[in-house]
Order: structure tokens, then sequence, then C-alpha cells
């Protein structure tokens, strides 16, 4: 079966997703942060808040989690534009 690809546009999608790939792999939040040289707490935020990553922690955490980060251009027929960025 070949792998799915999960649409990210908002970083509340990404928390989900991190969230949710950590939980099927039986990581807990301790056991994940310890791979990747970081406390608990700061896991935790991560995941409540994943726009605070840097690129090469989201890769970090991806290579964890099984994961890999692809891009590609948008399919915009029909699909309402993104959310303006906040902080910039």
């Amino acid at each position: 079966m070949p792998p799915s690809a999960q649409p990210i546009v908002t970083p509340d999608q990404l928390a989900s997703l991190l969230q949710g790939r950590r939980k099927s792999r039986k990581l807990s939040q301790a056991q994940l942060a310890a791979r990747l040289g970081l406390s608990q707490n700061r896991l935790s935020e991560l995941e409540r808040d994943p726009g605070t990553l840097s690129v090469e922690q989201l890769l970090a955490l991806c290579a964890q989690l099984g994961l890999q980060l692809t891009l590609q251009a948008r399919d915009e027929t029909g699909a309402p534009p993104p959310p303006p960025a906040t902080d910039w």
C-alpha cells in the first residue's frame, strides 16, 4: 500500500498530524523528547503550537516519527485562499 499524503495548510493541522503519528507509534512525549534531546515540556509545547518549530526541528521530528516532508504546488481550483500569516 503506498504511503498516504496529508495536506497541511495550518499549524493546527500539523499539530494534529504530529501528535497522532507519535501516538500511533506508541511513543510517549517523554520517549520522543529523549530521542530528540528535548524536555517533555518542550515537546508538549511543540505539539500544541508547531508554529514555533524551526525547519531543522520539524525535519528532526519527522525523521523520528517516520515521516518525510514533501512540498508540492497547491491545487487551487475552487479552493479558498489560505489564511493570512499573522506574525510576519
